[in-house]
């Protein structure tokens, strides 16, 4: 089963389990019932803002999700075993900022309260400039390449070593600053 698929499973799975139809949900969640629909069929890619809402929605932390197994003791995580957790087309269904792939670095850590992963930022196709935002907060660490964020009004570049840390609930988009892709470490807070 693709990530994609497991992910769709665990949403329509946490819903049912709620007495949840796809309306009340996605009314939840501050979205379409088509999102809804179409990330539970794995019809499209998930996207990070949708999702988060969705787990609010649900009452659970975005980690349900993405995990197959919890524990409870640290996770130690190795250079070459960043799980890779899913493909995310944007930040936002609708936005063609460029494709994000998520590689997880706390994979199976139960109740945890932030989200640490690698992302590989590969270049937009388009110059779609569609902010999201969602509840939270977000620190992203540049590793290799340059990346772009629009957040608010402002613009900030950042090249390899440079960092940033915002609210997530003020509009924004990440994507590559050049031509080729950008790798970042990005740790994310979403309140459950």
């Amino acid at each position: 089963m693709t990530t994609e698929n497991r992910i769709g499973s665990k949403i329509t799975t946490l819903r049912t389990s709620l007495g949840l139809s796809v309306d009340e949900l996605a009314e939840r969640g501050s979205c379409d019932a088509a999102t809804v629909l179409a990330l539970e069929s794995g019809d499209v890619a998930p996207s990070l803002t949708p999702l988060i809402k969705l787990t609010r929605a649900l009452g659970v932390r975005l980690g349900t999700l993405l995990d197959d197994e919890t524990e409870l003791g640290p996770i130690v995580t190795r250079r070459d075993q960043a799980e890779a957790v899913t493909r995310i087309t944007s930040l936002e269904t609708s936005s063609d900022a460029g494709v994000l792939d998520f590689f997880s670095l706390a994979s199976g850590k139960a109740s945890r309260h932030m989200e640490p992963f690698l992302i590989d930022v590969q270049p937009a196709t388009t110059g779609d400039h569609k902010l999201s935002s969602h509840e939270g907060e977000e620190f992203l660490f540049v590793l290799d390449g340059a990346l772009e964020i629009e957040y608010g009004k402002s613009t900030h570049t950042l090249q390899a070593g440079d960092s940033i840390y915002y609210d997530s609930v003020v509009p924004h988009q990440v994507r590559s600053a050049g031509t080729g892709p950008a790798r970042i470490l990005a740790v994310v807070y979403a309140p459950a």
